[in-house]
């Protein structure tokens, strides 16, 4: 994990995390787009992403998705996953973010959230801890407090998810499990 902020501060705002929520094009999936010649999407996932998502929500954390595309491949890794949390379609992330926060009776203060573009941006700006990838835009990876050393897609999840875990104390439960 590479921090833009002192990493004593950040792993502080990790200790209060209620809920890690992720957007899926270039933080659940590389961010490529692929479609077949019948026009239907796919989009790869790791499994490692999916492990540490699970972890996770066994302790006191809940996972979303907030997505501005729809994908029936993404409603069926949630549903894989237990994520109930699902908003796809839904360019206006801040308008989601705080109906998630008003809904859950949560501060900004207790989410997380994983982005790599400028429709993030709103919501990295103020949500309690932030994450983006390598290859997050210059203008997010300056907004962030935290940037992967793994690429989206490709395990960053899994590195935010250890992160939090470990944060919050909850790691070393899963070494001996």
């Amino acid at each position: 994990m590479i921090f833009n902020h002192d990493s004593a501060a950040v792993e502080a705002s990790a200790r209060n995390i209620r809920l890690l929520l992720l957007d899926v094009d270039g933080i659940l999936t590389d961010g490529k787009l692929y479609f077949s010649n019948s026009g239907e999407e796919s989009k790869a996932f790791h499994s490692l992403d999916g492990h540490g998502i699970k972890m996770l929500m066994s302790t006191s954390v809940e996972v979303g998705i907030i997505t501005g595309r729809s994908s029936s491949g993404v409603e069926k890794r949630a549903g894989d996953l237990g994520i109930e949390l699902l908003y796809q379609g839904r360019e206006d992330k801040l308008n989601v973010l705080n109906e998630i926060a008003l809904n859950k009776n949560l501060q900004l203060e207790q989410i997380a959230y994983a982005g790599d573009d400028f429709p993030d941006l709103p919501v990295l700006n103020v949500v309690g801890l932030s994450f983006t990838v390598p290859l997050g835009h210059d203008d997010v990876k300056s907004a962030v407090q935290a940037i992967t050393q793994h690429q989206g897609g490709n395990g960053a999840v899994r590195e935010i998810t250890d992160f939090i875990l470990s944060a919050q104390g909850n790691y070393k439960q899963f070494l001996s499990d």
